[in-house]
């Protein structure tokens, strides 16, 4: 009897999708948004845009999600981080051994290298004197560091990012603790946004604890499953789910994989998925070299959610065929998926989802301007897509930035914005019952803002002032 009732709430729900989308996508609802695009100065269209309900964030680190002040804040409070206290380098002085204590390897001439205390206690007096406690930074060294984990320069890009901003970050990114707040705050500010689901990218494994001793992968997942359960984070309005990142071309990748997999199996209410990550264009972590592995854990263990960092790279390959060979249920970036038109063909219509990252696309230099992004292509070809943020706190920028750029450049209609956070759910890893529910409230939010916009569209505008980050600003002149 009970399996009967869900089964008739999913035939209801699935009839309300159909409804709305068939309300939305109509010529009536599409030519009010027309003419609002054709008369709105860009803070209008901005906060319009700042306004709009919008699903989920799909492709979203958690360790390059947080805004540099988020770090600062968070690092330098023991009582809210788990007890740690970090140092940074504001110095080089090149020491005698250097190295010898460093934990991970990292440029000698890096500066505001992140470590934890128990890492500071074992360096030599040489390297300690490199070191500030990052409480204790003057102005001008704190405001450094604040920009050192921005690619906030016009001369910095994907160098810098991969090179730099990683090895930096450093002890901060080990930190499950810290992490889990910076999740909620994550979650907070995707709230305000009109966001209602979050599925970030983390790492369970290697994670530290302030002594320097290693936490088990799953304590780390019961740690961030149970701050979830915090008034903070339900008060969000926010559901969150982890996926398991798998760094692809280090030479231990396959024996992380399984570990990962595992993990996933015995966390999946919390745990979704598992993302590759890594740069694609380091040829070690190519797609079809973990087939042989993945077809191993599948022979035992039920299917885990697999997304995979695809065609985020300069040169045409079949990189995104073959993450689909692997199981993939959707692409990261795919930026070059355009150069494969067979497979393109394949995911027309299909179960596939390309999660688009529009700022991290030109901000690391795989297009120099949005005409040159095959976002438009897909989209009106019939593949699935949906906006992300990748690594926002990086790009010091929001969804809502997104958003704009996306209508800017190409001109969205309202059926095709839409469209992309009802796809940001649909294709969510999330179990069904909270799919569906997320997708009606998805639908009834939209219809609500359409008709309430229409009625008092100046006035809603008018009464709100979003707080814009660096992007927008610098690209678009949209602060004041």
């Amino acid at each position: 009897m009970q399996q009967r009732s869900e089964k008739l709430m999913l035939c209801i729900l699935s009839l309300v999708l159909v409804i709305f989308s068939s309300s939305v996508r109509s010529n009536n609802s599409d030519r009010w948004f027309t003419e609002f695009k054709q008369t709105a100065t860009p803070q209008q269209l901005y906060n319009f845009l700042y306004l709009l309900p919008k699903g989920g964030d799909l492709h979203h680190h958690l360790g390059g999600s947080n805004f540099s002040e988020w770090w600062y804040e968070l690092a330098t409070q023991p009582e809210q981080n788990g007890g740690y206290r970090y140092y940074t380098r504001t110095v080089i002085k090149h020491c005698k051994g250097y190295g010898t204590n460093e934990f991970g390897s990292a440029p000698q001439s890096l500066l505001f290298r992140n470590i934890q205390h128990s890492h500071y206690n074992a360096l030599s007096q040489c390297e300690k004197s490199e070191y500030h406690l990052l409480s204790e930074l003057n102005h001008k060294q704190k405001t450094a560091w604040l920009h050192s984990i921005r690619l906030d320069k016009t001369f910095e890009g994907r160098s810098e990012f991969f090179e730099k901003h990683w090895l930096r970050l450093n002890d901060l990114g080990r930190n499950p603790t810290l992490l889990a707040e910076m999740l909620v705050k994550n979650m907070q500010a995707f709230a305000d946004e009109g966001l209602t689901y979050l599925e970030t990218q983390i790492s369970a494994f290697n994670q530290l604890k302030p002594d320097g001793s290693v936490y088990g992968g799953d304590d780390v997942i019961d740690l961030f499953r149970q701050r979830l359960t915090k008034n903070d984070a339900v008060e969000s309005g926010v559901t969150a789910r982890l996926q398991h990142s798998l760094l692809r071309f280090t030479p231990d990748a396959e024996e992380n994989l399984k570990r990962i997999y595992r993990l996933a199996d015995r966390n999946r209410d919390v745990l979704v998925g598992l993302n590759m990550v890594g740069r694609e264009d380091n040829d070690k972590g190519y797609p079809l070299r973990f087939l042989k592995t993945l077809r191993e854990l599948r022979q035992t263990i039920p299917a885990v959610k697999l997304a995979i960092h695809a065609g985020e790279v300069d040169e045409p390959n079949f990189h995104v065929r073959d993450t689909l060979l692997l199981g993939a249920d959707r692409i990261g970036h795919g930026v070059n998926l355009i150069t494969d038109p067979q497979t393109m063909l394949l995911m027309r219509d299909n179960r596939y989802l390309v999660e688009i990252n529009l700022i991290s696309n030109l901000l690391l230099e795989f297009v120099s301007q949005y005409n040159q992004h095959p976002f438009p292509e897909y989209l009106r070809t019939g593949i699935p897509v949906a906006l992300s943020t990748d690594d926002r706190g990086m790009w010091d920028s929001t969804m809502t930035d997104e958003y704009y750029v996306a209508v800017k450049e190409f001109n969205l209609s309202w059926q095709e914005l839409i469209s992309l956070g009802e796809n940001s759910l649909t294709f969510s890893f999330i179990d069904e019952e909270n799919k569906q529910r997320l997708l009606k409230s998805y639908a009834n939010r939209v219809i609500k803002f359409a008709e309430t916009f229409q009625q008092k569209g100046e006035q809603m505008l008018n009464q709100i002032k979003p707080n814009k980050r660096l992007f927008i600003c610098q690209r678009y002149q949209l602060c004041d």
